[in-house]
């Protein structure tokens, strides 16, 4: 049975070292629902976290063979109960929507969002959460009228307590040498 999992690669910070992550999963026909990259704790190393659907079997392939890329120092998958993860999404919502009275209003603070800007055309609202939270408001302001949507990919930490700096200085110290 397919799952959700989350995927994140450690690794230097190399020119075209992402189209050759992406390549291993576009040779295996696996598709990214989330991919989002970023600097990670430790100076010089960038953390890639991908969130694929798939079964337990194909994401340790894929993870095995992500391991493998030159220039990868370490990847690791987790399964959605091992993380705690976040996305961020964006609504630009039409002002008058907002001139209908409270029911705006209370619609963003049940949701646990929050206005991020208010122009004379539109309001953009911030929410954030997991993506089910951030597809339930979409709904609910589709309904009343929106002009743009975004959602960022995930960003997680893991709940396990490894010492995942410990290890992934150890890596880049044995890449040195």
């Amino acid at each position: 049975m397919e799952k959700e999992f989350t995927i994140s690669v450690f690794a230097e910070n190399m020119a075209g070292l992402l189209q050759r992550v992406v390549t291993v999963f576009t040779r295996r026909h696996i598709n990214i629902e989330s991919l989002t990259t970023s600097k990670s704790s430790i100076e010089g190393i960038h953390r890639f976290t991908i969130v694929v659907r798939v079964h337990e079997d194909q994401v340790e392939k894929l993870v095995a063979s992500i391991d493998k890329q030159v220039d990868v120092i370490k990847a690791f998958y987790y399964k959605t109960n091992e993380i705690v993860h976040q996305e961020v999404a964006l609504y630009k919502i039409p002002t008058e929507v907002f001139a209908n009275g409270d029911e705006t209003e209370e619609l963003i603070r049940a949701h646990n969002a929050r206005i991020l800007s208010i122009e004379p055309e539109y309001i953009v609202v911030e929410k954030t959460g997991h993506q089910e939270e951030t597809e339930r408001l979409l709904r609910e302001f589709e309904k009343k009228g929106i002009y743009e949507f975004v959602r960022s990919g995930r960003v997680a930490i893991t709940k396990i307590m490894e010492p995942l700096n410990k290890y992934l200085r150890s890596k880049l110290v044995e890449n040195e040498s």
